[in-house]
């Protein structure tokens, strides 16, 4: 869901932040959860959520979760990202870096419910790796 700087407001700031906490402790216990598993069938899996940026109103601000699968020899399989923010500043509808006159300030936001990307997360690894 888009956002113009005109909808920044407390309320979209609290709810970008539980978001983050929210998916940020889920990944953390799937990592707790499937990495013994993994480690089993030979593979490295990680998860996490990443962030840069310390305002999520400023142009430059993003944030996601992350699943990676890897053999043991650290050789990535796959990965798989879920953006929940990003900030950036645009200019006829494209991002671009500097302040120029005309140019607007827009947030995007993860647009599926909680659950959702929570059984999404899951899904993936059930059905793409652990599924016998």
């Amino acid at each position: 869901m888009k956002f113009q700087q005109t909808d920044f407001t407390e309320e979209l700031m609290e709810k970008i932040k539980n978001t983050e906490l929210a998916l940020k402790g889920y990944t953390e216990s799937l990592l707790k959860e499937y990495k013994p598993t993994f480690a089993k069938k030979g593979f490295v899996f990680d998860a996490g959520f990443h962030q840069e940026g310390n305002d999520p109103f400023m142009p430059g601000y993003s944030s996601s979760v992350s699943i990676a699968i890897a053999e043991k020899n650290k050789e990535l399989i796959d990965i798989h990202t879920i953006k929940i923010w990003e900030c950036e500043r645009t200019f006829l509808g494209m991002p671009i870096s500097k302040k120029i006159p005309g140019s607007n300030i827009i947030g995007e936001l993860l647009d599926e419910p909680l659950e959702e990307v929570k059984e999404e997360l899951k899904g993936y690894i059930l059905d793409e790796f652990l599924n016998d």
